[in-house]
Protein backbone atom coordinates (compact mmCIF):
# COMPACT_ATOMS: atom_id res chain seq x y z
CA UNK A 1 0.00 0.00 0.00
CA UNK A 2 1.26 3.48 -0.88
CA UNK A 3 2.18 5.93 1.85
CA UNK A 4 2.15 9.65 1.04
CA UNK A 5 5.11 10.12 3.38
CA UNK A 6 7.31 8.28 0.87
CA UNK A 7 6.72 10.93 -1.81
CA UNK A 8 9.83 12.78 -2.94
CA UNK A 9 9.48 16.52 -2.32
CA UNK A 10 11.91 18.89 -4.09
CA UNK A 11 12.20 22.53 -3.08
CA UNK A 12 13.98 25.16 -5.18
CA UNK A 13 15.23 28.09 -3.12
CA UNK A 14 16.22 28.23 0.56
CA UNK A 15 14.84 31.62 1.50
CA UNK A 16 12.00 32.02 3.98
CA UNK A 17 9.52 30.19 1.75
CA UNK A 18 11.86 27.35 0.84
CA UNK A 19 12.98 26.70 4.41
CA UNK A 20 9.34 26.82 5.48
CA UNK A 21 8.34 24.32 2.78
CA UNK A 22 11.03 21.86 3.83
CA UNK A 23 10.13 22.14 7.51
CA UNK A 24 6.36 21.97 6.88
CA UNK A 25 6.64 18.73 4.92
CA UNK A 26 9.06 17.21 7.45
CA UNK A 27 6.67 18.01 10.29
CA UNK A 28 3.90 16.21 8.37
CA UNK A 29 6.05 13.10 8.26
CA UNK A 30 7.41 13.23 4.69
CA UNK A 31 10.69 11.30 4.53
CA UNK A 32 12.40 12.53 1.33
CA UNK A 33 12.83 16.29 1.06
CA UNK A 34 15.57 17.91 -1.04
CA UNK A 35 16.29 21.65 -1.06
CA UNK A 36 18.30 23.16 -3.95
CA UNK A 37 19.88 26.55 -3.31
CA UNK A 38 22.04 28.63 -5.67
CA UNK A 39 24.08 30.20 -2.86
CA UNK A 40 27.00 28.30 -1.38
CA UNK A 41 25.64 28.69 2.15
CA UNK A 42 22.88 30.38 4.09
CA UNK A 43 24.76 33.44 5.26
CA UNK A 44 21.69 35.28 6.54
CA UNK A 45 21.64 39.01 5.90
CA UNK A 46 18.98 41.67 5.76
CA UNK A 47 17.40 44.00 8.23
CA UNK A 48 14.36 44.01 10.47
CA UNK A 49 11.18 42.07 9.88
CA UNK A 50 7.76 42.13 11.50
CA UNK A 51 6.57 38.88 13.03
CA UNK A 52 2.78 39.05 13.05
CA UNK A 53 0.51 36.65 14.98
CA UNK A 54 -0.57 34.75 11.85
CA UNK A 55 3.08 33.94 11.15
CA UNK A 56 3.82 33.06 14.78
CA UNK A 57 0.87 30.64 14.82
CA UNK A 58 2.45 28.58 12.02
CA UNK A 59 5.98 28.75 13.46
CA UNK A 60 4.69 27.57 16.82
CA UNK A 61 3.15 24.48 15.20
CA UNK A 62 6.62 23.65 13.86
CA UNK A 63 8.30 24.16 17.22
CA UNK A 64 10.55 27.06 16.25
CA UNK A 65 8.62 30.10 17.51
CA UNK A 66 9.99 30.22 21.06
CA UNK A 67 13.59 30.70 19.97
CA UNK A 68 12.66 33.42 17.47
CA UNK A 69 10.39 35.12 20.01
CA UNK A 70 13.17 35.20 22.61
CA UNK A 71 15.22 37.55 20.39
CA UNK A 72 12.29 39.71 19.26
CA UNK A 73 10.58 42.86 20.55
CA UNK A 74 6.89 42.82 21.42
CA UNK A 75 5.28 45.82 19.70
CA UNK A 76 2.44 47.25 21.77
CA UNK A 77 1.71 50.44 19.84
CA UNK A 78 2.25 52.26 16.57
CA UNK A 79 2.63 55.94 15.83
CA UNK A 80 2.08 57.54 12.43
CA UNK A 81 3.71 60.94 12.09
CA UNK A 82 4.13 63.68 9.54
CA UNK A 83 7.67 63.40 8.24
CA UNK A 84 8.38 67.10 7.98
CA UNK A 85 7.15 68.10 11.45
CA UNK A 86 7.19 64.87 13.51
CA UNK A 87 3.55 65.74 14.35
CA UNK A 88 1.67 62.61 15.39
CA UNK A 89 -1.31 61.97 13.12
CA UNK A 90 -2.53 58.97 15.10
CA UNK A 91 -1.31 56.73 17.90
CA UNK A 92 -2.63 53.19 17.92
CA UNK A 93 -2.36 51.33 21.19
CA UNK A 94 -2.41 47.56 20.78
CA UNK A 95 -1.42 46.00 24.11
CA UNK A 96 -3.94 43.18 23.75
CA UNK A 97 -2.79 41.63 20.44
CA UNK A 98 -1.65 38.43 22.15
CA UNK A 99 -4.87 38.22 24.15
CA UNK A 100 -6.95 38.61 20.98
CA UNK A 101 -5.02 36.38 18.60
CA UNK A 102 -3.01 34.02 20.79
CA UNK A 103 0.36 35.48 19.75
CA UNK A 104 1.97 38.93 20.04
CA UNK A 105 2.99 41.18 17.19
CA UNK A 106 6.78 41.26 17.35
CA UNK A 107 9.64 42.78 15.42
CA UNK A 108 12.89 40.91 14.87
CA UNK A 109 15.91 40.46 12.65
CA UNK A 110 15.49 38.59 9.37
CA UNK A 111 18.51 36.49 10.31
CA UNK A 112 16.71 35.37 13.47
CA UNK A 113 13.64 34.21 11.54
CA UNK A 114 15.61 32.52 8.76
CA UNK A 115 18.03 31.03 11.29
CA UNK A 116 15.18 29.65 13.36
CA UNK A 117 13.67 27.96 10.31
CA UNK A 118 17.07 26.59 9.23
CA UNK A 119 17.82 25.21 12.68
CA UNK A 120 14.44 23.52 12.61
CA UNK A 121 15.27 21.99 9.22
CA UNK A 122 18.67 20.72 10.40
CA UNK A 123 16.95 18.73 13.14
CA UNK A 124 14.91 16.84 10.53
CA UNK A 125 16.76 13.85 9.01
CA UNK A 126 14.35 13.87 6.06
CA UNK A 127 15.71 17.21 4.79
CA UNK A 128 18.82 17.35 2.61
CA UNK A 129 20.32 20.62 1.34
CA UNK A 130 22.11 20.96 -2.00
CA UNK A 131 23.99 24.26 -1.96
CA UNK A 132 25.67 25.95 -4.96
CA UNK A 133 23.08 24.26 -7.14
CA UNK A 134 20.72 26.15 -9.45
CA UNK A 135 17.68 24.97 -11.35
CA UNK A 136 18.20 25.21 -15.10
CA UNK A 137 14.87 24.00 -16.42
CA UNK A 138 11.82 21.90 -15.68
CA UNK A 139 11.54 19.40 -18.53
CA UNK A 140 8.47 17.41 -17.42
CA UNK A 141 5.60 18.68 -15.27
CA UNK A 142 3.57 15.46 -15.38
CA UNK A 143 1.23 13.63 -15.56
CA UNK A 144 3.76 11.17 -14.14
CA UNK A 145 6.90 12.23 -12.27
CA UNK A 146 8.24 15.77 -12.44
CA UNK A 147 11.68 16.01 -14.06
CA UNK A 148 14.01 18.99 -13.78
CA UNK A 149 17.66 19.79 -14.45
CA UNK A 150 20.00 21.38 -11.92
CA UNK A 151 23.44 22.85 -12.43
CA UNK A 152 26.00 22.64 -9.61
CA UNK A 153 28.39 25.58 -9.60
CA UNK A 154 31.46 23.34 -9.97
CA UNK A 155 30.08 20.25 -11.61
CA UNK A 156 28.08 18.71 -14.42
CA UNK A 157 24.37 19.39 -14.79
CA UNK A 158 22.17 16.46 -13.86
CA UNK A 159 18.55 15.42 -14.03
CA UNK A 160 16.29 14.99 -10.99
CA UNK A 161 13.04 13.03 -10.86
CA UNK A 162 10.58 13.97 -8.13
CA UNK A 163 6.94 13.70 -7.14
CA UNK A 164 6.33 17.32 -6.10
CA UNK A 165 8.44 20.35 -7.09
CA UNK A 166 7.96 23.56 -5.12
CA UNK A 167 9.27 26.78 -6.66
CA UNK A 168 10.16 29.05 -3.75
CA UNK A 169 12.91 30.79 -5.69
CA UNK A 170 11.67 34.35 -5.39
CA UNK A 171 10.72 37.18 -7.70
CA UNK A 172 13.09 35.98 -10.45
CA UNK A 173 11.85 32.38 -10.13
CA UNK A 174 13.35 29.92 -12.61
CA UNK A 175 10.55 27.48 -11.79
CA UNK A 176 7.95 30.09 -12.68
CA UNK A 177 9.77 30.90 -15.93
CA UNK A 178 9.77 27.22 -16.93
CA UNK A 179 6.09 26.86 -16.06
CA UNK A 180 5.04 29.96 -17.99
CA UNK A 181 7.08 28.96 -21.04
CA UNK A 182 5.34 25.60 -21.06
CA UNK A 183 1.94 27.27 -20.79
CA UNK A 184 2.90 29.97 -23.32
CA UNK A 185 2.02 32.66 -20.79
CA UNK A 186 3.91 35.89 -20.20
CA UNK A 187 4.18 37.47 -16.75
CA UNK A 188 7.33 39.55 -16.74
CA UNK A 189 8.91 41.06 -13.66
CA UNK A 190 7.67 44.65 -13.35
CA UNK A 191 9.15 47.85 -12.02
CA UNK A 192 7.05 49.25 -9.13
CA UNK A 193 8.78 52.62 -9.32
CA UNK A 194 9.75 52.30 -5.64
CA UNK A 195 12.98 51.56 -3.82
CA UNK A 196 14.02 51.18 -0.19
CA UNK A 197 16.97 51.96 2.05
CA UNK A 198 17.35 49.49 4.92
CA UNK A 199 19.26 50.77 7.91
CA UNK A 200 20.22 49.26 11.27
CA UNK A 201 21.61 51.50 14.01
CA UNK A 202 23.29 49.76 16.98
CA UNK A 203 22.56 50.78 20.54
CA UNK A 204 26.08 52.17 20.89
CA UNK A 205 25.26 54.88 18.35
CA UNK A 206 21.92 55.88 19.87
CA UNK A 207 22.43 55.60 23.62
CA UNK A 208 24.18 58.98 23.99
CA UNK A 209 21.12 60.83 22.64
CA UNK A 210 18.14 60.76 25.06
CA UNK A 211 15.62 61.35 22.26
CA UNK A 212 16.94 58.44 20.18
CA UNK A 213 17.40 56.18 23.21
CA UNK A 214 13.73 56.67 24.01
CA UNK A 215 12.85 55.35 20.55
CA UNK A 216 15.14 52.34 20.93
CA UNK A 217 13.79 51.43 24.38
CA UNK A 218 10.14 51.78 23.38
CA UNK A 219 7.80 49.05 22.17
CA UNK A 220 6.41 51.31 19.45
CA UNK A 221 6.60 51.00 15.66
CA UNK A 222 6.83 54.40 13.99
CA UNK A 223 6.00 55.55 10.49
CA UNK A 224 7.04 58.99 9.23
CA UNK A 225 5.15 59.85 6.04
CA UNK A 226 5.60 62.41 3.29
CA UNK A 227 4.86 62.90 -0.39
CA UNK A 228 5.93 59.78 -2.33
CA UNK A 229 8.04 58.65 0.66
CA UNK A 230 7.87 57.15 4.12
CA UNK A 231 10.10 55.63 6.79
CA UNK A 232 9.16 52.74 9.08
CA UNK A 233 11.21 52.30 12.26
CA UNK A 234 11.20 49.97 15.26
CA UNK A 235 13.56 48.27 17.74
CA UNK A 236 14.75 44.71 17.09
CA UNK A 237 17.09 42.17 18.69
CA UNK A 238 15.85 42.81 22.22
CA UNK A 239 16.20 46.60 21.84
CA UNK A 240 19.87 46.45 20.84
CA UNK A 241 19.29 47.61 17.22
CA UNK A 242 17.00 50.27 15.76
CA UNK A 243 15.75 49.28 12.32
CA UNK A 244 14.70 51.79 9.67
CA UNK A 245 13.20 50.85 6.33
CA UNK A 246 12.38 53.56 3.83
CA UNK A 247 10.34 53.76 0.66
CA UNK A 248 10.95 56.37 -2.00
CA UNK A 249 10.80 56.79 -5.79
CA UNK A 250 13.22 54.52 -7.64
CA UNK A 251 15.63 56.85 -9.42
CA UNK A 252 19.01 55.17 -8.92
CA UNK A 253 18.69 51.91 -10.87
CA UNK A 254 19.18 50.99 -14.51
CA UNK A 255 15.96 50.84 -16.50
CA UNK A 256 15.85 47.08 -17.09
CA UNK A 257 14.28 45.18 -14.16
CA UNK A 258 16.54 42.16 -14.63
CA UNK A 259 19.85 43.99 -14.22
CA UNK A 260 20.02 44.38 -10.45
CA UNK A 261 17.92 44.48 -7.32
CA UNK A 262 20.38 46.21 -5.01
CA UNK A 263 22.91 48.97 -5.44
CA UNK A 264 25.48 50.71 -3.29
CA UNK A 265 23.71 53.92 -2.36
CA UNK A 266 24.96 57.44 -1.90
CA UNK A 267 24.62 58.92 1.58
CA UNK A 268 24.28 62.48 0.23
CA UNK A 269 21.54 61.30 -2.13
CA UNK A 270 19.74 59.54 0.74
CA UNK A 271 19.90 62.67 2.86
CA UNK A 272 18.63 64.70 -0.08
CA UNK A 273 15.59 62.41 -0.54
CA UNK A 274 14.56 62.98 3.09
CA UNK A 275 15.91 66.53 3.49
CA UNK A 276 12.50 67.93 4.44
CA UNK A 277 11.90 65.33 7.16
CA UNK A 278 12.33 66.51 10.75
CA UNK A 279 15.47 66.71 12.91
CA UNK A 280 14.97 63.33 14.63
CA UNK A 281 15.00 61.59 11.25
CA UNK A 282 17.99 63.61 10.11
CA UNK A 283 19.96 62.59 13.19
CA UNK A 284 19.42 58.90 12.47
CA UNK A 285 20.14 59.10 8.75
CA UNK A 286 23.34 60.99 9.43
CA UNK A 287 24.50 58.14 11.68
CA UNK A 288 24.69 55.76 8.72
CA UNK A 289 28.40 55.29 7.92
CA UNK A 290 29.57 56.59 4.56
CA UNK A 291 29.89 53.66 2.17
CA UNK A 292 27.33 51.53 4.00
CA UNK A 293 24.20 52.89 2.32
CA UNK A 294 22.45 50.17 0.35
CA UNK A 295 19.28 50.60 -1.68
CA UNK A 296 16.88 47.84 -2.65
CA UNK A 297 14.73 47.93 -5.75
CA UNK A 298 11.13 46.89 -5.06
CA UNK A 299 9.88 44.50 -7.72
CA UNK A 300 6.65 42.76 -8.67
CA UNK A 301 5.14 40.85 -11.55
CA UNK A 302 1.73 40.65 -13.14
CA UNK A 303 -0.79 38.35 -11.38
CA UNK A 304 -0.48 34.79 -12.63
CA UNK A 305 -3.30 32.84 -14.23
CA UNK A 306 -2.18 29.74 -12.35
CA UNK A 307 0.33 28.74 -9.68
CA UNK A 308 0.11 25.03 -10.51
CA UNK A 309 1.10 22.78 -13.39
CA UNK A 310 1.05 19.02 -12.89
CA UNK A 311 3.18 18.25 -9.87
CA UNK A 312 4.71 21.73 -9.68
CA UNK A 313 3.57 24.59 -7.42
CA UNK A 314 4.85 28.13 -6.86
CA UNK A 315 5.37 29.62 -3.40
CA UNK A 316 5.75 33.11 -1.93
CA UNK A 317 7.31 35.81 -4.11
CA UNK A 318 7.42 33.39 -7.04
CA UNK A 319 3.62 33.72 -7.33
CA UNK A 320 2.43 36.68 -5.22
CA UNK A 321 5.20 39.27 -4.64
CA UNK A 322 4.10 42.21 -2.55
CA UNK A 323 5.24 45.66 -1.56
CA UNK A 324 6.42 45.68 2.07
CA UNK A 325 3.86 48.17 3.39
CA UNK A 326 1.67 45.56 5.11
CA UNK A 327 4.65 43.58 6.48
CA UNK A 328 3.16 40.27 5.30
CA UNK A 329 5.55 39.04 2.58
CA UNK A 330 7.41 36.44 4.66
CA UNK A 331 4.26 35.52 6.55
CA UNK A 332 2.43 34.72 3.32
CA UNK A 333 5.28 32.47 2.11
CA UNK A 334 5.34 30.63 5.43
CA UNK A 335 1.57 30.17 5.30
CA UNK A 336 1.87 28.88 1.72
CA UNK A 337 4.29 26.21 2.94
CA UNK A 338 2.02 25.08 5.76
CA UNK A 339 -0.99 24.81 3.45
CA UNK A 340 0.98 22.90 0.81
CA UNK A 341 2.08 20.25 3.29
CA UNK A 342 -1.46 19.95 4.60
CA UNK A 343 -3.16 19.47 1.23
CA UNK A 344 -0.55 17.09 -0.21
CA UNK A 345 -0.85 14.89 2.88
CA UNK A 346 -4.63 14.76 2.34
CA UNK A 347 -4.58 13.86 -1.38
CA UNK A 348 -6.68 10.74 -2.13
CA UNK A 349 -4.64 7.68 -3.04
CA UNK A 350 -1.91 8.26 -0.43
CA UNK A 351 0.44 9.63 -3.08
CA UNK A 352 -0.06 6.90 -5.69
CA UNK A 353 -2.64 8.85 -7.72
CA UNK A 354 -0.78 11.48 -9.77
CA UNK A 355 -3.96 13.27 -10.82
CA UNK A 356 -5.06 13.47 -7.18
CA UNK A 357 -1.73 15.04 -6.22
CA UNK A 358 -2.09 17.69 -8.89
CA UNK A 359 -5.64 18.43 -7.76
CA UNK A 360 -4.45 18.71 -4.17
CA UNK A 361 -1.95 21.33 -5.31
CA UNK A 362 -4.80 23.13 -7.04
CA UNK A 363 -6.67 23.18 -3.72
CA UNK A 364 -3.64 24.99 -2.28
CA UNK A 365 -4.05 27.64 -4.98
CA UNK A 366 -7.79 27.93 -4.28
CA UNK A 367 -7.11 28.37 -0.58
CA UNK A 368 -4.36 30.93 -0.98
CA UNK A 369 -4.83 32.95 -4.15
CA UNK A 370 -7.71 35.21 -3.12
CA UNK A 371 -6.32 35.76 0.35
CA UNK A 372 -2.85 36.74 -0.83
CA UNK A 373 -4.27 38.91 -3.63
CA UNK A 374 -6.19 40.94 -1.06
CA UNK A 375 -3.07 41.46 1.06
CA UNK A 376 -0.99 42.45 -1.98
CA UNK A 377 -3.62 45.04 -2.93
CA UNK A 378 -3.91 46.33 0.65
CA UNK A 379 -0.13 46.90 0.70
CA UNK A 380 -0.27 48.79 -2.60
CA UNK A 381 -3.28 50.77 -1.38
CA UNK A 382 -1.43 51.81 1.76
CA UNK A 383 1.47 53.13 -0.30
CA UNK A 384 -0.86 55.21 -2.47
CA UNK A 385 -2.54 56.64 0.61
CA UNK A 386 0.54 57.33 2.71
CA UNK A 387 2.44 58.98 -0.16
CA UNK A 388 -0.15 61.63 -1.03
CA UNK A 389 1.00 65.16 -1.77
CA UNK A 390 -0.86 68.37 -0.97
CA UNK A 391 -4.47 68.43 -2.07
CA UNK A 392 -7.99 67.31 -1.20
CA UNK A 393 -7.10 63.62 -1.06
CA UNK A 394 -4.41 64.28 1.54
CA UNK A 395 -6.79 66.47 3.51
CA UNK A 396 -9.33 63.65 3.56
CA UNK A 397 -6.66 61.16 4.61
CA UNK A 398 -5.53 63.37 7.48
CA UNK A 399 -9.16 63.85 8.53
CA UNK A 400 -9.47 60.05 8.71
CA UNK A 401 -6.30 59.88 10.79
CA UNK A 402 -7.76 62.46 13.19
CA UNK A 403 -11.02 60.51 13.47
CA UNK A 404 -9.07 57.30 14.06
CA UNK A 405 -7.84 58.62 17.39
CA UNK A 406 -11.18 57.25 18.57
CA UNK A 407 -10.39 53.58 19.21
CA UNK A 408 -11.63 51.09 16.64
CA UNK A 409 -12.14 53.55 13.78
CA UNK A 410 -10.58 52.46 10.45
CA UNK A 411 -7.14 53.97 9.79
CA UNK A 412 -5.81 54.94 6.33
CA UNK A 413 -2.55 53.11 7.08
CA UNK A 414 -3.82 49.56 6.58
CA UNK A 415 -1.03 47.98 8.64
CA UNK A 416 -2.19 49.83 11.77
CA UNK A 417 -5.94 49.64 11.12
CA UNK A 418 -7.74 47.39 13.66
CA UNK A 419 -10.14 45.82 11.16
CA UNK A 420 -7.32 44.90 8.79
CA UNK A 421 -5.28 43.53 11.68
CA UNK A 422 -8.24 41.38 12.70
CA UNK A 423 -8.65 39.97 9.19
CA UNK A 424 -4.96 39.08 8.94
CA UNK A 425 -4.05 38.10 12.50
CA UNK A 426 -7.06 35.89 13.17
CA UNK A 427 -6.48 33.89 9.98
CA UNK A 428 -5.41 30.30 10.63
CA UNK A 429 -4.27 28.95 7.28
CA UNK A 430 -3.83 25.35 8.49
CA UNK A 431 -7.23 25.20 10.14
CA UNK A 432 -8.83 26.54 6.97
CA UNK A 433 -7.03 23.93 4.86
CA UNK A 434 -8.19 21.17 7.17
CA UNK A 435 -11.79 22.36 7.16
CA UNK A 436 -12.11 23.15 3.44
CA UNK A 437 -9.95 20.54 1.70
CA UNK A 438 -12.71 18.04 0.90
CA UNK A 439 -15.14 20.74 -0.24
CA UNK A 440 -12.63 22.38 -2.56
CA UNK A 441 -11.23 19.11 -3.85
CA UNK A 442 -14.77 18.07 -4.76
CA UNK A 443 -15.18 21.18 -6.94
CA UNK A 444 -12.25 19.92 -9.02
CA UNK A 445 -13.79 16.47 -9.52
CA UNK A 446 -17.26 17.69 -10.43
CA UNK A 447 -18.88 16.40 -7.26
CA UNK A 448 -20.10 19.81 -6.15
CA UNK A 449 -20.21 23.38 -7.39
CA UNK A 450 -19.56 26.77 -5.91
CA UNK A 451 -16.81 29.35 -5.66
CA UNK A 452 -13.63 28.67 -3.79
CA UNK A 453 -12.39 30.74 -0.89
CA UNK A 454 -15.43 32.94 -0.67
CA UNK A 455 -14.49 33.96 2.87
CA UNK A 456 -12.04 36.51 1.55
CA UNK A 457 -14.01 38.10 -1.26
CA UNK A 458 -16.22 40.28 0.90
CA UNK A 459 -13.17 42.11 2.16
CA UNK A 460 -11.84 43.22 -1.21
CA UNK A 461 -14.17 46.08 -2.00
CA UNK A 462 -15.00 47.04 1.55
CA UNK A 463 -11.57 47.88 2.82
CA UNK A 464 -8.97 48.48 0.13
CA UNK A 465 -10.38 51.81 -1.00
CA UNK A 466 -9.99 54.15 1.97
CA UNK A 467 -8.99 57.30 0.06
CA UNK A 468 -9.58 58.07 -3.59
CA UNK A 469 -6.33 58.89 -5.36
Amino acid sequence: MSDYRDLRISVVGAGMGGLACALAFAKKGFKNIDVYETASNLGFVGAGIQLAPNMARVLDRWGCWDGIRAEATNVTSSSIREGSTNKELVHVSMPDIEEKYGYPHCTGHRASLAGGLYEGCKKEPAIKFHFSTALSNVTTFGPDKVVFIVQPRNGEAYEVETDILLGSDGIKSAVRSSMLRTLNISAEVEDTGQAAYRIMLPRSQMETDPELLELLDSDCALRWIGEKRHIVAYPISDHTIYNLSTCQPDVNFAAAPSITYTTRGSKPEMLKVYADFGPIVQKMLNMVPEGEVCEWRLRSHKPLETWILGGVALVGDACHPTLPHLSQGAAMAIEDAAVLAEVVSRAPGSGADREALSKALKVYELLRKDHTSILVELAASSARTLHLGEGKAKEERDRQFAMAKEKGTPIPDKWASPEVQHMIYSYDCVKEAQEKFEELYATLTGESNGGANGHANGFTNGHTNGVAV
